[in-house]
């Protein structure tokens, strides 16, 4: 397991959640109620599911794609730590990772 450190876009809220390694950060966050979107559901076609990584928890992350940067330049208000959430597969090495959820997200699907 893999404890996943969520905070909401005001910065207000702190969510604590246990997932198994080999989960996709979306899928955890999702289930979690957070309002990430992810349209294009884990395709990497949309920007839906944008998130800003601890910037100390940066470097535990493995290097964006090409194609992940390409999504990046459409989300709102991405910053040098965002990543798409689908990219991200949990190991033993991203234990107490930090995820901001961006002020810009809305979840379209909660409705």
């Amino acid at each position: 397991m893999t404890r996943i450190i969520f905070i909401s876009a005001d910065g207000e809220r702190r969510q604590e959640v246990d997932a198994p390694v080999g989960s996709v950060l979306l899928d955890v966050a999702q289930a979690a109620g957070l309002p990430l979107e992810g349209t294009c559901e884990g395709q990497m076609a949309c920007s839906t599911c944008h998130v800003i990584i601890d910037a100390a928890d940066f470097p535990r992350l493995g290097r964006a794609s090409e194609d992940e940067e390409d999504m990046l330049d459409l989300a709102a208000a991405a910053t040098r730590t965002s990543r798409l959430s689908c990219q991200i597969i949990l190991t033993e090495a991203l234990e107490s990772l930090t995820v901001r959820i961006p002020a810009e997200s809305y979840n379209m699907q909660g409705m």
